[in-house]
């Protein structure tokens, strides 16, 4: 009996100490700090989520550092700034995980960065958090580093038009796209929404991800005859074609965007030039949901802060940033790769500020199903219908 506790106690004594080995040895980890990274569109056409999305994350890691940390860690969060450029943003993801030796990566922005990205954060084990983009390959191939916040870009046009099909009586649809990865999944689909609820893709135009003029291509799309437009583009060019459209008297026709394109600059620009614009998205916005509680306090904490309302990019950066946080609180004291997966796939919750039901799985690596139909209807974003991709 005495050898076998004793042995019990060896291998006990084994056990953390392989576990204290492992959380010496992960990288961006130590007794004191854990370093966070963030490759970051903080000057491009996506600027307008990735600037605000840092300011709100960062907000809320100074209130958990001030009492404390997580499990006596500091939150180091390391931001650069790739402008929605792919030179710039692989120069950004060498320095962040070789350099700053980051033990996750939270809120990178862009499909086309976040793809590259993978096979450098994978050989280091760093997880992808959170990141501002809604593309499938978020969490396609499976694999224990990458976890989305919400829904995809593919579900929400996919469903978004099957909305606005059996609802709004679309029919005759175009689509409007950068052809990248990121405009490539929304146009597929476009493109299966058209084969599965018997609608017809009659037209559709591709864009430069700094083009501006959009008169030659909407005049394309409305001789078309299109009812309907899928809207693939950034923040300022959506803004653009919506405007265009109704300058040329085109105003019966229907635009509908992704969590890409559900952004409240879109729903506030004056004279109600984006009137009627529809989006498919993974939250709810915030102005909507002033009566609760929680979301008036994060209001007015973040106002007290930065002088401004918050926007939907710094909805989604203080909301990623929650997430984070969980997983290194579920994750323990000994932190490693390991335990981070077993914290994150360990989350569920309501998540107040985003308006959804938070749930990770071993299986689920999707925070939040639900895709939030909106519309803008007098200069703020109405909710329309919320629909679960599962059904």
């Amino acid at each position: 009996m005495k050898k076998s506790m004793k042995m019990i106690a060896a291998a006990l004594m084994a056990g953390s100490a392989m576990l204290a080995a492992q959380a010496a040895n992960a990288q961006g980890v130590t007794d004191k700090e854990v370093v966070i990274g963030s490759n970051q569109d903080m000057s491009g056409i996506f600027a307008a989520f990735g600037a605000p999305a840092v300011k709100a994350a960062q907000l809320y890691f100074d209130k958990v550092n001030a009492n404390g940390g997580v499990h006596g860690r500091q939150i180091k969060f390391v931001v650069e700034d790739h402008g929605y450029q792919m030179p710039k943003a692989m120069q950004a993801l060498n320095k962040l995980v070789n350099s700053d030796q980051i033990f996750a990566m939270l809120l990178q922005l862009g499909t086309p960065m976040n793809i590259a990205s993978f096979p450098i954060l994978e050989s280091k084990q760093v997880a992808n958090i959170a990141p501002l983009t809604s593309a499938r390959q978020m969490v396609e191939p499976a694999s224990p580093y990458k976890y989305a916040g919400f829904s995809s870009y593919y579900d929400q046009a996919r469903l978004g038009l099957k909305y606005l099909s059996e609802n709004e009586g679309a029919k005759k649809i175009c689509s409007m796209y950068i052809p990248s990865d990121f405009g490539n999944e929304i146009k597929e689909g476009t493109d299966d929404a058209v084969k599965e609820y018997g609608l017809e893709l009659v037209a559709e135009t591709t864009h430069k991800p700094d083009e501006q003029d959009f008169v030659g291509s909407l005049t394309k799309l409305k001789d078309a005859g299109c009812d309907t437009i899928t809207i693939a583009l950034g923040v300022r060019q959506i803004i653009t074609a919506v405007a265009t459209a109704k300058k040329m008297g085109w105003n019966d026709v229907k635009f509908l965007g992704s969590s890409a394109g559900f952004h409240t600059a879109i729903a506030k620009v004056p004279g109600g030039v984006t009137e009627g614009y529809w989006a498919g998205a993974g939250w709810s916005d915030i102005v909507a949901r002033m009566d609760n509680p929680t979301v008036k306090a994060w209001v007015d904490e973040y106002q007290a802060a930065t002088g401004e309302f918050p926007s939907s990019g710094a909805l989604l950066g203080r909301s990623a940033a929650e997430t984070l946080v969980r997983a290194l609180e579920a994750a323990g004291q000994d932190l490693t790769p390991e335990s981070f997966q077993k914290g994150m796939e360990s989350l569920e919750y309501d998540d107040e500020i985003a308006g959804v039901h938070i749930k990770f799985g071993p299986d689920d690596h999707i925070g939040g199903d639900p895709i939030v139909i909106s519309k803008i209807e007098g200069g703020d974003w109405k909710e329309i219908a919320t629909v679960d991709p599962s059904k």
